[in-house]
């Protein structure tokens, strides 16, 4: 017997395997067609995502979830997006699932601090 995980269970394996850097892991959670809109960029379908999760996963020290909440379908996580190259980013990260998957993600933060810490390591 098959258990789909709820969408609060999907975002908790999400953030854990971008913080462990578990692609693998997060590639089974998004569907083919994930819609992906955020800060830094957009991206449609499994391995444009990925390609910008990983991006950011290369800078990524530590996901400090503040607060979760869900409601049906929906997620919305806060927390601080600590990197290496800039001060924690207050970000919200919104959700939604269908059929067991992620299908669209939003995230929202001022990118200023984490487009400084590029442009110094570039």
């Amino acid at each position: 017997m098959t258990t789909t995980k709820t969408a609060r269970e999907l975002a908790e394996t999400y953030f854990s395997a971008w913080e462990a850097g578990d692609f693998e892991t997060m590639r089974g959670l998004l569907a083919e067609d994930v819609d992906f809109v955020g800060a830094l960029g957009t991206a449609r379908g499994t391995e444009e995502a990925l390609a910008g999760l990983k991006g950011l996963g290369q800078v990524l020290v530590k996901i400090d979830v503040k607060v979760r909440v869900a409601e049906g379908d929906e997620v919305i996580t806060w927390f601080d997006l600590c990197t290496a190259i800039a001060p924690p980013a207050p970000t919200a990260n919104w959700m939604q699932v269908a059929d067991g998957k992620i299908v669209r993600i939003r995230v929202t933060f001022d990118p200023r601090g984490l487009l400084e810490g590029f442009a110094k390591s570039s």
